[in-house]
C-alpha cells in the first residue's frame, strides 16, 4: 500500500509522514531538504536556481517512487512527485524564475518519467492557510526558509487548490490542519488516523 502526503511547505507533512509511520508500522520515505545542494542557493536567487533545483528534486522523487513500487512494505511518503511538477516547477515558471526554454526542458523530463510512476492509493493533502504556514516555518527555524517570501507561499497555495480540485489519479483525502496540532494534541492526531483508517478500509473492503 502506497499512501502519499502533499501540502505547501510548512503544512507538516514531513511529521504526519513520521508520525503515520510509526502509528501503523509503515515505512517512510520523507523528503530529503538538508542534503539538496541547491536549495539554501535558490533561496537566495531563485531564477539563478530554479530549474537545477526542480531537476534535482525530480529526480530524486523518481527514485523514490521506483523504491516504493519495489518495496514489499507499505509505505507513506512525504510529497508527491506531482507537486514537483504541477506545483512548485509551474509557480516558478509562471512567476518568471524559470525560462520558457527550461521550463519545456523540465516538463518533457517530467512527461518521460510519469509513465513509469503509479499513482499512490491515497493521497492526503493537508490543507493550510498562509498564517499556519509561516508559523510552521518559523517554528522549525531552517535558516534558508528566512528569505521565503509571503507571496511565494501565496502563489504556491492557489497552485495546490486548483490541482487538488482537478486531481483525478486515485483516492483523495484532504485534511484542513489550520486548527489542528497532531504534534501537541493526541486527540488531533487521533482525529486524522480515525479519516485515515476509514478510506483505507474503504479502499481495500
Amino acid at each position: 500500500m502506497h499512501i502519499a502526503i502533499s501540502g505547501n511547505i510548512g503544512s507538516g507533512k514531513t511529521t504526519l509522514t513520521e508520525k503515520l509511520a510509526k502509528h501503523f508500522g509503515w515505512k517512510a520515505e520523507i523528503e530529503s531538504v538538508d542534503d539538496n545542494p541547491y536549495l539554501a542557493d535558490f533561496y537566495e536567487d531563485m531564477k539563478r536556481w530554479a530549474f537545477h533545483l526542480q531537476v534535482y528534486f525530480l529526480n530524486s522523487r523518481f527514485k523514490q517512487v521506483q523504491n516504493i513500487r519495489n518495496s514489499p512494505y507499505s509505505v507513506v511518503q512525504d510529497r508527491t512527485i506531482y507537486e514537483d511538477a504541477y506545483i512548485f516547477a509551474a509557480n516558478l515558471y509562471k512567476s518568471g524564475y524559470m525560462s520558457e526554454r527550461d521550463y519545456q526542458n523540465y516538463l518533457n523530463l517530467f512527461r518521460s518519467m510519469i509513465d513509469h510512476v503509479e499513482a499512490p492509493d491515497l493521497l492526503i493533502y493537508l490543507k493550510a492557510d498562509i498564517p499556519k504556514l509561516v508559523g510552521q516555518i518559523e517554528k522549525r527555524g531552517r535558516d534558508y526558509e528566512n528569505a521565503i517570501r509571503i507571496d511565494y507561499l501565496k502563489n504556491l497555495n492557489s497552485h495546490y487548490e486548483d490541482w487538488i480540485e482537478s486531481y483525478s489519479h486515485g483516492k483523495l483525502l484532504i485534511l484542513d490542519v489550520n486548527q489542528l496540532d497532531f504534534v501537541s494534541r493526541q486527540e488531533d492526531f487521533a482525529f486524522i488516523v480515525e479519516k485515515i483508517d476509514r478510506e483505507i478500509f474503504g479502499l481495500f473492503s
